[in-house]
């Protein structure tokens, strides 16, 4: 590969890193109260190309031409809600298909059998 090319390559990376850390991801978290703490989660999707070429020339000088570029979607998918102890995952995004929606009703499910199961175990049978 040709130096002109790789340093092309080089700092679109280097330009895409800096625009997408951990923090873009999982969010600063948001104290609402002193017993409520929100923290966002986003999805981010980032894609990147380059390329160039080398063309002949008369002269010794040796000709290159090429350019990069870089995309980033970033789409906020949910919140985890910290409240008294216990953290609550909130989707809010829609979902597309319903594996999907299985997969994201898992915890909700764990949660309300765990629930149901402890007041079992005190001798405190759910209505």
């Amino acid at each position: 590969m040709n130096e002109s090319a790789s340093g092309i390559l080089a700092t679109t990376i280097e330009k895409v890193r800096q625009l997408v850390d951990v923090s873009t991801i999982v969010g600063e978290p948001i104290k609402l109260s002193e017993e409520i703490t929100v923290i966002p989660v986003s999805k981010v999707t980032y894609g990147f190309a380059s390329g160039g070429s080398d063309f002949p020339s008369k002269n010794s000088r040796e000709l290159f031409g090429g350019g990069g570029g870089a995309g980033i979607t970033i789409n906020p998918v949910a919140f985890l809600i910290l409240k008294d102890g216990e953290v609550t995952l909130r989707h809010i995004t829609a979902n597309d298909n319903a594996a999907e929606r299985i997969v994201n009703m898992i915890p909700d499910v764990i949660d309300k059998v765990t629930d149901v199961a402890g007041k079992f175990r005190a001798g405190k049978p759910q209505e």
